[in-house]
């Protein structure tokens, strides 16, 4: 199933239970509502936005659905921003009054025969109206610039609209449907329809304009061809393109469940299943698979479920009803000017995405492990980043990862690159780092055994001296303590694990003073680290460079991995004497 389709069917079934607005109808932000007396004047204003955190957020409402515009002047049915609704704005305002005169023409000419008492206070309002009286009633700064309603006082309380009186609403589906429209067969339904010529616009994907984006957009000739103008390039019914940017509008809503934000790409993915129980099953696993569990709502079944697909059991094993029947759907956006790029789709069998799903999980285990035994995709790509920060995850790349996973394909070779970037600039040889290190080994190199965890006899020569420089890190160590301003590691892993050649022969000189101090207090130590050093030093003796000039990549991330092993072999907890647990004989 195409992407549209799939978005049009996710609306069809959310309309059926209300979770989505009717056609024509579009939820926006609303900050302030004016009530009006029956004659037009102004009864109360209301403050709709709610405190959150240190910022007061207008709140979703459904109102008839926004005109797209682009540079001309173009007014909304029944509420606007205020310097349509009022005349009035923050900034310079140069077409202030030709936006607030075309607001009054177009509801003159709508609604100028209706009988309706709230439309008709309302044209009162705007017939008596000029933008001087904002500021000699002392209304507040605040409510400049942002969405504007109206209600009647006696309907106020019952949180009553003019946008949602019958006559309004009937208003509405005709001036939405009037004009001249060119039909064709929609792609989306196969059906003869009015074909939207501009499709409205997506907004919340991260980084993207506020006014919104396009998915489908014809905006210059060279885009163009046979002489279609616009939409007619790819005919796509109005209701279809209502359909797919609503629910995908829904979807990318902050604080949405069908979200989730890794680096510059806005995911969204829903589920399509008989079953409303387990699409929602599906959806909130897909969640904690990729964001993490919320303790308070998911840690008991979905963690359990997450579980078992960890341990390798086929989904349909433990959850028939997630196994077969339930298609999944994924999609990355990120913005492009003013439109949208689609970094990744796809359309699968849950059960297969959870296969996926198990098999990055191996492939990033790692020992001793990470605090998170199972972190977020988002923690992983943070280690990619300069000083942590998602603004800085390099492009492109939390998509071309996350695709890789769902799809079991080769990770982005500007993944492995990237770690070791980080690893040579700020040398922290972190358990998520070195975990991608092993993941990309396993996938992009065949390195099928790459170890979990220390793994002595392994001959990999970058493995190798990844282990040896650990060690004389910690005889460094041993020597003078921890407190010395740089460790070997602050000043050479970087050279090291690209060019042993250059470094390797003086740490070589350096462990021997240091042993040298270590003999003198502690022999029996000295002679263990001595027998290490020696130990691996016979398995890069039978190589004929011990110490090449560079290592490739691939051997740069063995390097991080046995780096990372041996170093932690040493904070192992020892295991106690057999003497101290024995027990007095009677």
């Amino acid at each position: 199933m195409t992407l549209l389709a799939s978005l049009t069917k996710a609306y069809e079934r959310m309309a059926e239970r209300h979770e989505v607005p009717p056609f024509g109808y579009s939820n926006e932000k609303i900050g302030f509502v004016i009530s009006l007396n029956a004659d037009g004047s102004v009864a109360n204003i209301g403050d709709l936005r709610r405190d959150e955190g240190k910022k007061r957020l207008a709140p979703l409402m459904v109102v008839p659905q926004p005109v797209k515009r682009t540079s001309g002047v173009a007014p909304n049915f029944l509420w606007d921003k205020s310097s349509y609704v009022l005349g009035v704005t923050t900034g310079d305002g140069k077409r202030l009054a030709d936006e607030h005169a075309a607001f009054v023409q177009l509801h003159e000419r709508v609604c100028g025969n209706s009988a309706d008492p709230g439309l008709n206070a309302f044209l009162t309002f705007l017939r008596t109206w000029s933008p001087a009286h904002f500021a000699d009633l002392g209304w507040p700064e605040e409510m400049k610039d942002q969405n504007i309603v109206f209600t009647l006082e006696n309907e106020r309380l019952d949180g009553l609209y003019l946008h949602d009186r019958p006559e309004a609403r009937r208003l509405w589906a005709a001036l939405s449907t009037s004009g001249e429209r060119s039909r064709a067969v929609c792609l989306i339904s196969g059906e003869p329809a009015a074909i939207a010529r501009l499709h409205p616009a997506i907004k919340g994907v991260w980084g993207g304009q506020t006014s919104g984006v396009s998915l489908v957009s014809y905006n210059k000739e060279a885009f163009e061809s046979y002489g279609h103008i616009q939409g007619d390039n790819a005919p796509i019914s109005e209701s279809a393109a209502f359909a797919y940017t609503t629910v995908l509008n829904t979807f990318l809503e902050s604080g949405s469940s069908h979200r989730i934000q890794l680096g510059d790409a806005s995911t969204v993915f829903w589920a399509d299943a008989s079953s409303a129980p387990a699409a929602q099953l599906a959806e909130d696993m897909f969640q904690a698979m990729f964001e993490g569990i919320d303790e308070e709502k998911q840690a008991g079944a979905v963690g359990a479920l997450l579980e078992q697909i960890r341990q390798g059991r086929p989904v349909r094993d433990f959850a028939p009803d997630l196994g077969e029947g339930v298609r999944f759907h994924v999609l990355g956006l990120a913005p492009n000017a003013a439109r949208v790029s689609i970094r990744f789709w796809l359309d699968d069998d849950f059960g297969h995405l959870a296969e996926q799903y198990r098999q990055y999980q191996t492939e990033t285990r790692i020992e001793p492990p990470p605090h998170d035994p199972h972190p977020p995709l988002w923690k992983y790509l943070l280690e990619t980043a300069v000083l942590g920060k998602r603004e800085n995850i390099p492009p492109n790349l939390a998509g071309d990862c996350m695709r890789a996973i769902l799809t079991g394909n080769r990770y982005p070779a500007t993944l492995l690159s990237n770690v070791l970037l980080r690893l040579r600039s700020d040398k922290e040889v972190s358990a998520l780092r070195v975990a991608l290190l092993k993941a990309v080994l396993i996938r992009n190199f065949g390195h099928k055994e790459a170890p979990v965890a220390l793994d002595p006899d392994n001959t990999d020569k970058g493995y190798l001296l990844g282990r040896l420089f650990a060690l004389y890190e910690q005889v460094q160590t041993t020597a003078l303590g921890r407190n010395v301003n740089a460790t070997i590691k602050d000043k050479f892993y970087g050279s090291a694990s690209a060019q042993p050649r250059k470094v390797f022969h003086l740490l070589d000189r350096g462990s021997a003073n240091h042993l040298s101090k270590i003999g003198k207090q502690a022999p029996g130590l000295r002679i263990s680290l001595e027998r290490q050093i020696g130990a691996l030093m016979e398995m890069l003796a039978p190589s004929d460079d011990p110490f090449p000039a560079a290592l490739s990549s691939q051997q740069q991330a063995l390097f991080g991995l046995g780096y990372y092993h041996q170093r932690n072999e040493f904070f192992r907890p020892k295991a106690k004497d057999a003497a101290d647990h024995k027990e007095d004989t009677p």
